[in-house]
Parts: C-alpha cells; structure tokens; sequence
C-alpha cells in the first residue's frame, strides 16, 4: 500500500484543520492513516501524508464532482495540488 502525500494551499487553515470532510471522502475511496501538516512559514499552505489501496481508483475520484465539493468545502485551493508518491 503505497503512502502519499499532498501539498497544497487553503483559503483558512483553522478551517481546514477542523474540517471532517477529508476523512468522509476519502476513506470509502481505501484512504486511510490520514495525517494533517502545516508550512509554519506560510501558513495556508498545508499537507496531507495517507496510505491509499489503490492509487487508480483515488486519482479517479479526484477528477469527480464529490472530490470538487470537497475540496470547496475545505477551501482547497485546487490549482495548488501536487501529489507525491514514496519511493
């Protein structure tokens, strides 16, 4: 199982932090040990580290309304993503 992390940028990371949404969307996709990390020098930019079962089937719902919603939700900001795979 492959572990992953995602960086982006927030709108409100108080938000973010807070939100329960992630967790929602993302463990019926097989994400779990979802873990949360902030920049301590720019602090909208943040980052998520998980473990994914199937890396085809998470990238798939990335591309869905669901995960489009989500990220609104959590004021993601979309144009900031960058996916990085352990190796």
């Amino acid at each position: 199982m492959p572990t992953i992390m995602i960086c982006h940028d927030v709108k409100d990371t108080k938000h973010w932090l807070a939100s329960p949404v992630r967790k929602q969307v993302l463990e019926p996709v097989g994400v779990t040990n979802i873990r949360t990390f902030t920049d301590p020098r720019m602090s909208n930019h943040v980052g998520l580290v998980m473990d994914v079962a199937d890396m085809e089937k998470l990238m798939a719902f990335m591309q869905t309304k669901a995960a489009a919603d989500a990220m609104a939700s959590d004021g993601v900001l979309p144009e900031t993503l960058m996916f990085l795979v352990q190796s």
